[in-house]
């Protein structure tokens, strides 16, 4: 691999690999689910806006207002889809709630007919059908009996997640931005803002109580988890081929299943393994044109 991609695909690998973790620093992080959401959007925000100011480069978009408020509506769909995803690990293993999470290419492809006037292919619902036997296996559902009421709340707060990230995505191809930091950042800040309300009508504050390591994990799930991952992403997606970053993005979720394992004891069973391969292979392959196509 040349030096000048090797640098873009490293920075991918990292903000894949940083994205993959974040189901572990939440059970650390003794906080309801909206609160940290909130705090995430906010720092995050927050540390994308200093890069962008300590680049000297300043935004370099002509929003209209229809425009900006999309944006908006986008970081509120966004706010909530990182609520429900926190909800899920709070529930169910980091590797069921992950998996569940990305079915979010399987609701786009159902969705594009309707929304985009896109073909459904025969391919396209194969995979389809793929994914669901897969997430069908990975949520436990051939062994009933060990599958809790806890469990079955994290697989519906997953898919739920995944449904709102959908509209996320839709939202987004409907309203193109040129600039994808200054994109990002409002839609950080509308998911802080609209949480809020929430926040301070339901929380108990009395009852949260934080020590010096819960802190720290908070710090790093805003400001590395969001304002760096994100950066990172931002900064090499544009040097890469459309389908290098369809492939690392992937080891998101590869890699939460893997090190839920290794550092939470988190059980992987061949089941959730066969599953999350159908899951992963089915949208991965969805998103790879033929070979004649790629770059």
């Amino acid at each position: 691999m040349e030096k000048k991609t090797t640098t873009p695909a490293l920075m991918m690998l990292g903000s894949m690999l940083i994205f993959g973790t974040i189901g572990i620093f939440r059970r650390y992080i003794p906080l309801p689910s909206a609160m940290l959401a909130c705090v995430r959007g906010l720092l995050g925000g927050s540390f994308l806006l200093l890069v962008v100011l300590a680049k000297g480069k300043g935004f370099h978009w002509n929003l209209t207002k229809k425009q900006f408020l999309l944006l908006c509506v986008t970081g509120v769909a966004l706010g909530l889809n990182w609520m429900l995803l926190f909800e899920a690990f709070n529930y169910t293993s980091i590797a069921v709630a992950t998996l569940c999470y990305y079915m979010e290419p399987t609701t786009v492809i159902l969705l594009s007919p309707l929304l985009f006037k896109e073909k459904l292919s025969a391919k396209k619902l194969v995979c389809v059908v793929i994914s669901v036997i897969g997430i069908a296996l990975v949520s436990g559902i051939a062994d009933i009996e060990g599958i809790t009421s806890a469990d079955l709340k994290g697989i519906l707060f997953g898919l739920a997640a995944a449904a709102l990230y959908s509209t996320v995505v839709i939202m987004n191809k409907k309203n193109p931005v040129d600039d994808a930091y200054g994109k990002t950042i409002v839609q950080l800040f509308a998911a802080a803002v609209v949480l809020l309300p929430y926040i301070l009508l339901t929380a108990d504050f009395g009852s949260i109580s934080l020590d010096g390591r819960a802190w720290v994990m908070i710090l790093i799930v805003g400001i590395v988890h969001t304002g760096v991952a994100y950066a990172l992403y931002f900064g090499c997606m544009h040097q890469l081929k459309s389908q290098t970053v369809a492939v690392m993005s992937y080891l998101d979720p590869v890699s939460a299943i893997f090190l839920s394992a290794i550092f939470l004891n988190e059980p992987l069973t061949l089941l959730v393994a066969v599953g999350a391969f159908m899951v992963l292979g089915a949208a991965l392959f969805s998103e790879l044109g033929p070979l004649k196509k790629r770059y």
